[in-house]
């Protein structure tokens, strides 16, 4: 399937750029939001990897502690063309920790070790600080409106490109699945449903974007807390529900697709069951499979923005909130060729 180059909310940006030509162009460091408790029988690390994904830092932690994997938490992934910071967890019940000099080496480099009674899970962060260098870049009085209007009026939420395979392969692999395709191996399982769920939110997304909604508060629309997975339908949008989203207090949503009833209603409900309705191989299958309807924002607001000018290039930096991408920032600034590959990139 070719993915569509789905609607920005600026124009389409001239510049191009370049990101990854070396790994700490792309530097990514984690916020739990939370501090350890210094007790209990996991070893907390929060290590600095160079041109490592987690996976594989998972592998060497547990080499290193002569552990089962399953019993080392981390709470996402992270890029491996970059030089990211993570916590890894390591359970060790009863047990003194190992020698960190034997676990160090080029590429991996363990920046703190404390103790604390949970382990880490998949999905418990607040965010992540970006720091990224974008070469080839000019600072243009152009530009610099560009990224002003960024900065406050944010960019479309959309899942990254690498969500749905090279040309789309993971979507297709999911049409195939829902068509009876057998796919026992559960982590691919789970990447196919995540590309088509996905799919279908950035086509919401994208519809909203173009029929110039995407600030606009509809009658029935489902808006989600700032900072928060939580959702509600407000009854009626009145000067409080008003004044609560004009503030961010509260956010646009669209709907993570899965079995059960959309929770708008209104003018918001016509709207996502015409955007879903282009799509019934992708929602009955996504249905059949057991997901359960979810919401997730449909702005991304970066935190804390700034920018520089380097020598032909551009220093950003920004925080994001879990579960979104970089990628969604960069490509309303510029056109990206993500030097690693060689490639242009889009999401």
């Amino acid at each position: 399937m070719i993915i569509p180059s789905w609607h920005y909310l600026l124009n389409k940006p001239e510049q191009t750029a370049t990101i990854r030509t070396q790994p700490s162009d792309f530097f990514v460091s984690e916020n739990l939001g939370y501090q350890f408790d210094d007790q209990g029988e996991h070893l907390m690390l929060e290590i600095e990897k160079t041109n490592l994904n987690t996976t594989a830092v998972v592998r060497e932690l547990a080499h290193w502690a002569n552990v089962n994997p399953k019993v080392i938490g981390y709470a996402g992934l992270k890029d491996r063309n970059a030089v990211t910071q993570q916590c890894f967890s390591i359970q060790l019940p009863g047990l003194e920790s190992p020698d960190l000099a034997l676990l160090e080496r080029d590429g991996l480099k363990v920046l703190s070790s404390r103790r604390n009674s949970k382990k880490l899970r998949r999905g418990a962060l607040k965010g992540n600080r970006f720091k990224l260098v974008l070469r080839g870049l000019s600072l243009t009085p152009a530009l610099v409106e560009r990224l002003s209007a960024i900065a406050q009026d944010g960019v479309p939420n959309y899942f990254g490109s690498q969500r749905f395979g090279f040309n789309g392969a993971n979507v297709d692999a999911a049409l195939l699945m829902f068509g009876g395709r057998k796919v026992k191996n559960r982590d691919k399982r789970s990447i196919y449903l995540s590309a088509a769920r996905s799919f279908i939110f950035n086509d919401m997304v994208s519809q909203r974007i173009e029929q110039g909604l995407q600030h606009q508060l509809l009658d029935g629309d489902t808006v989600m807390l700032a900072g928060s997975k939580a959702s509600f339908t407000p009854e009626t949008n009145d000067s409080v529900i008003s004044q609560r989203f004009n503030e961010r207090d509260i956010t646009l949503s669209a709907p993570m697709w899965g079995k059960g009833q959309l929770t708008s209603h209104g003018a918001g409900l016509v709207f996502e069951q015409a955007i879903a309705l282009k799509h019934p191989e992708l929602t009955i299958g996504l249905e059949a499979a057991g997901l359960k309807q979810e919401r997730r924002s449909l702005m991304l607001y970066p935190l804390n923005m700034q920018w520089q000018e380097l020598d032909n290039a551009i220093e950003l930096s920004f925080e994001l909130p879990a579960g979104s991408y970089a990628t969604s920032v960069l490509r309303e600034i510029c056109q990206v060729v993500d030097g690693s590959y060689g490639t242009k990139t889009e999401s």
